[in-house]
């Protein structure tokens, strides 16, 4: 699940629709086979999953890939076509109540890639349901967003490059090697295609589960697509109509609280960065400030301060990784910044042999498209001195977003949310969510007009996968039998 935070390649923050009044008229179902009919996707072995060290992946029993078309330009059904990649998880019981498609997160996250992972923490929802995903258009084998070779350049830029000709430069390389794709991958060509994807899986509603950028694809498809609605999860919610100053703001708030939550546990338990709460942060701090000056070779590498900053924020999203957060700051501040790193090169989509994903570039063309907003590197610098203010481990300094230069004007329809007239739709918010706050599971629930909020208390990004019992009993109640919450259900830690 790709995650909004700032990064020095592209200095703001990025992730992870409002009233009836300014709501799209709701697009017309694509014609569409029956569930008995099975769907139309052919499909067959998989035979290029790739593991999160960039290495070939083998696919577990009854994991298949297939392939749908889309228009590039759904404004022109019967023009140029795009292939979508899917990935499908048989369902293991007899009775079978249909295909339940996810998206992960990002955007730009590989949803082929991922589910092949992931798909035994949905072993119970893996019974009934054939678990689908797939890269979306933009992502990975789906006409992935390619933005030239300098991806190590741009990413450890250290603080003393002009951010704004970084931003120009990668935004030129964008355009140059994928410019016949940009004008496309918006968030609600993405829905378009999740309504094709539906009618292809043979199923007359569309079942659904969207983790961190995903809540926001599915309130969009939910926008457009009321009535083809089934049994929706939105867990880890994105309000999109939130500024990026505002979600800056929030953001850095959100890590700033998770940081504080892993320095008490780290002490708690004996910390190898500091006596106390306090003393951690100066820690980590300190240590960041010295990659400033002098990186930290590794290999025939360097840790900079850029990708130490990928590297401490990473594992703040989920408890179980603030030991991996201990472990590598501990090591690096020895001199050893190989696990750091690593944990930089897992953010970014860095493989073993020095290639990339597509999840940054891909991230950066979906956010630029579902948005007209283009901070300038002066209005860039205010907003980084407001977070500097609140996690001065989130701030980047002499950056500029890549919008400011992006050659593709952004639109805002997928800021208008408004599922009237569809199913409920869970909305799963945690309180400990430091990338997506919960404040924005309760906004995008509003938003919706047909959502059913969940709270969690407890920490990390994306309830379900916490292993939360309750969590993970009330959703699948909700998608197994059809059980909407109760108003106000709350799960503690």
């Amino acid at each position: 699940m790709k995650k909004p935070i700032v990064t020095v390649l592209l200095g703001a923050m990025v992730l992870t629709a409002c009233g009836s009044a300014d709501r799209p008229a709701a697009d017309q179902p694509a014609a569409k086979p029956t569930a008995a009919q099975g769907g139309t996707v052919a499909w067959g072995r998989c035979t290029d999953l790739t593991s999160p060290n960039g290495q070939s992946a083998t696919p577990g029993p009854g994991v298949e890939c297939g392939k749908i078309q889309v228009p590039l330009d759904h404004a022109k059904p019967e023009g140029e076509k795009i292939d979508l990649a899917l990935i499908r998880v048989k369902a293991t019981d007899d009775e079978r109540l249909g295909s339940l498609v996810f998206n992960f997160g990002g955007p730009g996250a590989s949803g082929v890639d991922t589910l092949a992972l992931a798909s035994k923490a949905f072993g119970k929802l893996g019974g009934r349901y054939d678990l689908v995903s797939f890269d979306p258009r933009g992502v990975e084998r789906s006409s992935g967003v390619r933005c030239g070779g300098e991806l190590d350049k741009l990413i450890s830029a250290g603080t003393d490059a002009n951010g704004d000709a970084l931003a120009k430069e990668f935004a030129q390389a964008c355009e140059k090697d994928s410019g016949k794709v940009l004008p496309y991958v918006g968030t609600v060509n993405a829905a378009k295609d999740l309504d094709l994807l539906r009618a292809a899986l043979g199923d007359d509603k569309l079942n659904y589960f969207g983790i961190s950028y995903g809540t926001h694809l599915g309130a969009v498809y939910a926008t457009h697509f009321p009535k083809n609605v089934g049994r929706f999860v939105l867990d880890g919610a994105f309000d999109p109509t939130v500024t990026v100053e505002e979600r800056a703001v929030t953001q850095a708030t959100g890590f700033d609280r998770a940081f504080e939550a892993f320095a008490k546990d780290c002490v708690a338990q004996s910390c190898e960065l500091g006596a106390d709460p306090a003393a951690v942060e100066r820690t980590v701090e300190g240590l960041l400030d010295g990659l400033k000056t002098k990186p930290l070779k590794v290999g025939d590498r360097e840790l900079t301060y850029g990708l130490a900053q990928l590297s401490i924020i990473t594992p703040l999203y989920a408890k179980t990784t603030w030991p991996m957060l201990e472990q590598a700051a501990a090591a690096a501040l020895k001199g050893n910044g190989i696990a750091l790193l690593a944990l930089a090169d897992s953010y970014v989509g860095r493989k073993a042999d020095g290639t990339y994903t597509t999840t940054m570039t891909s991230q950066q063309a979906i956010s630029c498209a579902d948005s007209t907003e283009r901070p300038t590197a002066a209005e860039t610098a205010k907003i980084n001195d407001k977070v500097e203010k609140i996690f001065p481990i989130l701030s980047a300094e002499g950056t500029s977003g890549a919008c400011a230069h992006w050659p593709v004007q952004g639109d805002d329809t997928a800021k208008r949310i408004d599922a009237t007239g569809s199913a409920p739709i869970v909305v799963v918010g945690g309180k400990g969510d430091p990338a997506t706050p919960y404040q924005w599971a309760t906004t995008l629930t509003q938003q919706l007009k047909t959502g059913v909020l969940v709270t969690y208390e407890g920490e990390g990004h994306g309830a379900y996968l916490s292993g939360n019992g309750c969590v993970m009993q009330t959703v699948d109640a909700y998608v197994l039998e059809g059980k909407v919450p109760a108003a106000n259900a709350t799960c503690a830690a």
